[in-house]
């Protein structure tokens, strides 16, 4: 019998998915809250994480997860990780703006040519000069891993162009970024909640949403709306962070082992988005969805005003170092 097998049990106990050590002398249990689905990419990576930290530590170090916005709303959640009610958490650029505004600048519209250059500049320079900031908020900064891409999808008619977004009553999530892009394409921005957003677009109260193609996929978007638009306008990611106050209940080692199964979660997130991704599209067309690729050229023409909004809310000058990242 492996170390694993015998110093774990896998269960699922009520809605939260846990990993507990059997026989562990004063074992530590840390507490993962996030808001995607049990069989979604994130998930999937944070199970792994929390085995393969688990079987390093013989079982001394445990990580309870609960998905699907278990403990609250992301940004709910991400207010207990700093106060170390809850001690780990993936948020995403758009909730860590709350804290420090060099996030912000991530969400910018049109900022990456694909995946490969988002890598670059995260892993590389970004973090480097972000991760401070996190320090100074009560949270240590782990790995980042993946979100996406976002595309628009909505119950009315085909996006083929900008025009095409005028009048459509859009739900966003209340990032500034993705209200004020969807803004500049004209459409009518409405904020809701993301467990609201379905029967929403069900019943008509809304015409549609802009999320990456795995929340559209494992939320069962496709069921309630036809047209899904593929315009890539803004990335973001699931950054793994853990609260200050359990970081120092770990000891050095722990801390290190953290860490590095952190990143390699993040890479197996990375790894199965982008394999997903390719699948995914044949998938929804599957499912119904009418599938437009409009030109990401004529959108990033539009944008303006929301680079202006953007940059007032970022700091003109978090934004100037920002776009000298990406080059």
């Amino acid at each position: 019998m492996s170390i694993l097998s015998k110093l774990l049990k896998i269960t699922t106990c009520g809605a939260a998915i846990s990993i507990f050590a059997l026989g562990a002398a004063q074992a530590l249990t840390l507490k993962l809250g996030h808001y995607v689905e049990a069989d979604h990419p994130g998930n999937i990576a944070a199970m792994q994480m929390a085995e393969k930290v688990a079987e390093r530590t013989n079982g001394e170090v445990t990580i309870e997860i609960f998905p699907a916005n278990q403990l609250g709303s992301p940004n709910e959640v991400l207010e207990q990780n700093v106060f170390g009610a809850i001690d780990m958490s993936l948020p995403t650029q758009g909730h860590l703006d709350k804290y420090s505004k060099k996030f912000a600048t991530v969400m910018t519209p049109f900022a990456f040519r694909d995946r490969q250059h988002v890598y670059e500049v995260l892993d590389g320079p970004f973090m480097d000069w972000a991760a401070p900031d996190l320090d100074a908020a009560g949270l240590v900064y782990l790995s980042n891993w993946d979100y996406g891409f976002r595309n628009i999808t909505n119950g009315k008619r085909p996006i083929n162009v900008p025009d095409d977004v005028k009048g459509l009553k859009l739900r966003t999530p209340p990032e500034v970024q993705l209200q004020s892009a969807m803004s500049a394409l004209g459409a009518n921005v409405t904020q809701m909640a993301f467990n609201e957003l379905y029967l929403a677009l069900r019943q008509g109260v809304v015409d549609g949403q802009e999320n990456p193609l795995s929340v559209i996929y494992h939320n069962k978007i496709f069921e309630v709306q036809d047209n899904l638009a593929i315009t890539q306008h803004v990335y973001n990611s699931m950054v793994s962070v853990i609260s200050k106050i359990s970081w120092d209940k770990l000891t050095a080692d722990q801390q290190q082992i953290l860490k590095e199964e952190s990143a390699s979660a993040g890479n197996l997130m990375r790894s199965l988005m982008e394999k997903e991704d390719a699948n995914l599209i044949a998938k929804l067309e599957e499912k119904g969805m009418k599938i437009t690729y409009p030109d990401k050229a004529a959108f990033k023409a539009q944008m303006g005003p929301a680079y202006e909004t953007i940059g007032k809310y970022a700091g003109e000058e978090n934004m100037k170092t920002f776009l000298e990242m990406l080059d």
